[in-house]
């Protein structure tokens, strides 16, 4: 898939009846010579959360990216919730869809980056109820009251007045997630949300995906947390080179990784 341009459809459709949230076929995504993804198969139910682990450079932030059409796949098909992700299916073809039609679809999937992107000159408050008013999808008060509800759930309900300068790096990626929770996400990507976080604030984060995972949001989440994902994952992904290497019950695959690159990357990190 390039801009603009159409390519030839592969078989398969994705069912919303299947319990399926998102389903990977085929993905590849190159940055010029550089191929990142080399044909990326993922499955994730609805309810599950599924983590991805493998070295820098190995590609798992790259279809993250995919998965909301931050980045644009070459090949391959990227669904959410049974809707194609970023493309229309006609007369056989994938055609690339409207910048306006990819940020509604993206309206429904929730991401948390590294770094907080919070913006600095509003309050906590309002960096939540931002989104939600600016999009038409709440009235201002209702926006406010259900965003004071959030902030309140990820442990910040006396910050509503702060700014971003004047919290902790744990308490904005808070802040962040809460701020992707007020468009009522059906989906919450987190890309490496503890990495830029001092260690004794990683705690304070994870509990609040915790906290998401045990009322059922479908999460997938790149992460070196492998506690995490032995506690908390549904599913685990170990991704190497652009690949899926092996992938499984997490502490299955943590516990007895067949794959021998599996087990060289969990040997340095557990």
């Amino acid at each position: 898939m390039t801009d603009g341009v159409t390519v030839p459809a592969q078989a398969g459709t994705a069912s919303t009846g299947d319990g399926l949230m998102v389903r990977a076929e085929q993905v590849h995504k190159s940055f010029g010579p550089l191929e990142v993804l080399r044909g990326i198969d993922l499955e994730v139910r609805a309810g599950e959360v599924c983590c991805l682990l493998g070295p820098s450079g190995s590609g798992k932030s790259t279809f993250l990216r995919c998965v909301n059409h931050l980045e644009k796949i070459n090949a391959g098909r990227i669904w959410v919730d049974g809707e194609l992700i970023g493309y229309r299916e006609r007369g056989g073809k994938l055609h690339e869809l409207r910048e306006s039609e990819v940020a509604a679809q993206r309206r429904v999937i929730g991401m948390v980056f590294q770094r907080f992107n919070l913006f600095p000159h509003m309050t906590v408050l309002q960096n939540v109820v931002e989104a939600p008013v600016l999009l038409g999808r709440e009235k201002k008060a209702a926006a406010r009251d259900r965003a004071a509800a959030l902030l309140e759930r990820v442990g910040l309900g006396g910050k509503l007045g702060n700014y971003p300068s004047q919290l902790s790096g744990g308490q904005q990626q808070r802040v962040a997630i809460a701020r992707a929770l007020a468009m009522r996400p059906k989906l919450m990507l987190f890309d490496e949300p503890t990495s830029a976080l001092d260690p004794e604030l990683v705690g304070e984060v994870l509990d609040v995906m915790k906290d998401l995972a045990r009322d059922g949001m479908t999460m997938i989440v790149v992460t070196h947390e492998i506690g995490f994902a032995r506690e908390v994952g549904d599913h685990l992904v170990f991704m190497d080179e652009g690949v899926v290497v092996e992938q499984g019950d997490p502490r299955e695959v943590i516990a007895n990784p067949r794959h021998e690159r599996t087990r060289a990357f969990l040997a340095k990190v557990l």
